[in-house]
């Protein structure tokens, strides 16, 4: 059974920081593409960051220069490293995994994800 758990949720001001982790269980992929979207109350769920098992990673526009992901392949583990967070960035923010990698898919897409986890809120205060 995947299961993919996140933690590192929390509160922070405006211009602070916060690093989000996903362990995922269940799998094991010899291509994968795991990674973040987030999604805010009355929006839709949008992609944050992902990270490929060949090494690659992709951000949204909106978080280039502020967040960044990193991934421990073998330990189906991936991380969020968020910093100069704003009001915007508040939101419930889900990992996600699928077997392929990054460049073989519409890696912003969540349909194109396999497994979610479960969700952990992020606030922002300003």
């Amino acid at each position: 059974q995947v299961k993919l758990v996140e933690s590192g949720g929390g509160s922070a001001r405006s211009g602070g920081s916060l690093t989000l982790s996903c362990i995922g269980s269940g799998y094991a992929y010899s291509s994968s593409c795991m990674g973040w979207f987030r999604q805010a109350p009355g929006k839709e769920r949008e992609a944050v960051a992902v990270a490929s098992s060949d090494g690659s990673t992709n951000y949204a526009d909106s978080v280039k220069g502020r967040f960044t992901i990193s991934q421990e392949s073998a330990k189906n583990t991936v991380y969020l490293q968020m910093n100069d967070l704003k009001p915007e960035d508040t939101a419930m923010y889900y990992c996600a995994v699928v077997s392929s990698f990054c460049r073989g898919i519409s890696w912003s897409r969540s349909k194109a994800y396999d497994y979610w986890g479960q969700g952990t809120q992020v606030t922002v205060s300003s």
